[in-house]
């Protein structure tokens, strides 16, 4: 198994409204090998909020597919503008991808 995180970087106060968007229902829920998706809100942080979208995956091979399909384009793609409207701005400052296997684990029964 491995976890793919988007440590997504947003304008300050924008986290806790962006987070439901990364698990609310569509094409990912049906992706080959998925198997979760949580959001983390990084704490204490002042110039900036931070998303960790962590995915959960069966394989890597099962990740690729998913990034490289129609769905995963489709899901990333920002609305058109209309023409009487002005582009609305990002709240995305930046993000980066991080890829790890889990090497070992441990589940406390309770």
């Amino acid at each position: 198994m491995i976890i793919v995180t988007n440590r997504i970087k947003v304008k300050k106060g924008m986290g806790a409204a962006m987070a439901p968007r990364f698990t609310a229902p569509g094409p990912l829920d049906s992706s080959k090998g998925i198997v979760k998706v949580e959001v983390l809100l990084t704490q204490n942080l002042s110039d900036y909020d931070e998303l960790n979208v962590n995915t959960y995956w069966e394989t890597q091979e099962d990740f690729t597919s998913w990034r490289n399909s129609d769905a995963f384009a489709a899901a990333h793609k920002r609305p058109e503008p209309s023409s009487t409207e002005p582009p609305k701005e990002s709240p995305i400052l930046g993000s980066e991808l991080i890829t790890y296997e889990i090497a070992a684990m441990k589940e406390i029964a309770k």
